[in-house]
């Protein structure tokens, strides 16, 4: 639903543009207001649909787990109900933009389910240190995405799972059909 980097200014009260493009999702779902919560090194801004999904997949992790009580203490005490006003911004408070160092300038990322909000030398940070670790990562995924355009038959085309993928023959060359 969220994708895209927009640069945008906070004024000095506070208040962040929503992207047009992220304020027509929103509105679409009929949502006025968004949840912004502290993750990682930025602002993470949840559809409040969303919010409830992972408030939901937290209620199904073991109530009593350290890890659990405490990922749930810190996503929850720090989150806001931010409502979007008539000119399509949110208020974000004074404490959680100060925790992860937001001033004027902000960078404003769409990442699927929600967008986040960062300050642009911590996010141009995240950039160079994402670039060495996907350059190090070895991704063992199965991906399986059909190209755009591309036109598909049969059982085929579907993707194979890992368990389902055909054993390795010892001649790499295909036979013709008959």
């Amino acid at each position: 639903m969220f994708k895209g980097t927009y640069p945008y200014k906070i004024d000095p009260k506070g208040r962040l543009p929503v992207p047009a493009p992220f304020r027509r999702a929103l509105s679409e779902q009929g949502a006025e207001t968004v949840v912004v919560t502290l993750l990682d090194q930025c602002l993470a801004a949840y559809p409040p649909l969303e919010w409830q999904r992972l408030e939901a997949q937290l209620r199904a992790m073991p109530a009593f787990s350290k890890p659990v009580k405490t990922l749930t203490r810190w996503l929850t005490s720090r989150a806001a109900d931010c409502e979007i006003d008539v000119q399509g911004r949110i208020l974000l408070p004074p404490s959680l933009r100060q925790a992860v160092g937001l001033q004027r300038d902000a960078i404003v990322v769409g990442v699927l389910d929600r967008f986040e909000v960062w300050a642009p030398a911590t996010w141009d940070a995240f950039l160079r240190d994402g670039e060495k670790l996907l350059d190090e990562a070895s991704f063992d995924l199965p991906l399986h995405l059909p190209l755009a355009g591309a036109v598909t038959s049969a059982p085929e085309a579907r993707p194979v799972a890992p368990a389902e993928a055909p054993a390795a023959s010892a001649d790499p060359q295909p036979k013709p059909k008959r």
